[in-house]
């Protein structure tokens, strides 16, 4: 086998010490080493990552997307496959992925995988399709505040066997405030591109994602779960595009007004 299909795995972590061990293991099986960047956990976390064998390097949390490049960087390999610490790679994905590195190199520079995520109990009916394996010296991570990933179209890409199991439910307040926090990052992201608020977003984009998250994605075929998370992103769209109204509006308040002062007439 070529260096260059020696593979790495690169996972950030913030006291995930009740998940990381599941996500070592699952990658154990095709990796050829195992990065861990921790952005300063307080838990027993690096300390699990450490008796798994992985190599843990500590940075101070930067942004998802800089972590994760910051992980690229460091990890050892040319291809990166990387999984965040409440994700399993399925017995059929790493099989795919142990058969891939067999394979002769090709022109192929990236891969999606299929992840699947759970919610109160159950797992959703559709997943979605996210680059997760890239050639780091063909392809870099977006630095995005939110949603990052490999900077390549995932419909232009082939897409590896097999399922990436997110177990991303804890809790209704983990789950409010996780959403807090991102629609937090959309809407400042939104405004530093130069986006502004639209008000009809505001009215038809949250009932649109109800209808769209209930009857197209079938969230509506898991009961209390599927209405949750149905709601949970028309809850979502609310906040992004109402966030974003309001930091317009903060930075109006920041702007000194300009008061002109007509002279005087004064008769000659």
């Amino acid at each position: 086998m070529t260096d260059s299909k020696r593979l790495s795995v690169v996972i950030i972590t913030q006291n995930e010490e009740e998940k990381i061990e599941q996500a070592i293991l699952s990658c154990r099986p095709f990796a050829d080493d195992i990065v861990v960047v921790d952005g300063g956990s307080t838990d027993g976390t690096v300390l699990i990552a450490k008796r798994l064998g992985c190599t843990v390097y500590h940075n101070p949390w930067p942004g998802y997307a800089k972590q994760r490049i910051f992980g690229a960087d460091h990890a050892p390999s040319n291809w990166i496959f990387f999984i965040d610490s409440d994700e399993e790679v399925s017995e059929e994905l790493q099989k795919s992925l142990i058969g891939w590195k067999k394979e002769p190199e090709n022109k192929v520079k990236a891969y999606t995988v299929y992840r699947i995520g759970d919610f109160l109990g159950k797992w959703m009916p559709k997943g979605e399709h996210l680059v997760r394996l890239y050639k780091k010296d063909e392809v870099r991570m977006k630095d995005v505040l939110v949603h990052e990933g490999p900077d390549v179209d995932p419909s232009a890409v082939p897409c590896l066997d097999g399922t990436l199991w997110h177990h991303g439910y804890r809790s209704i307040q983990d789950h409010v405030q996780r959403f807090n926090k991102y629609t937090d990052l959309e809407a400042r992201k939104d405004y530093d591109r130069g986006k502004t608020f639209s008000l009809m977003r505001l009215l038809f984009r949250p009932p649109a994602k109800l209808v769209y998250t209930l009857f197209v994605r079938k969230m509506i075929t898991k009961g209390i779960a599927g209405f949750s998370v149905a709601f949970f992103w028309m809850y979502y769209e609310f906040l992004k595009e109402i966030k974003l109204y309001e930091l317009y509006g903060r930075e109006k308040k920041r702007e000194k007004p300009v008061y002109v002062i007509e002279s005087e007439k004064r008769p000659v």
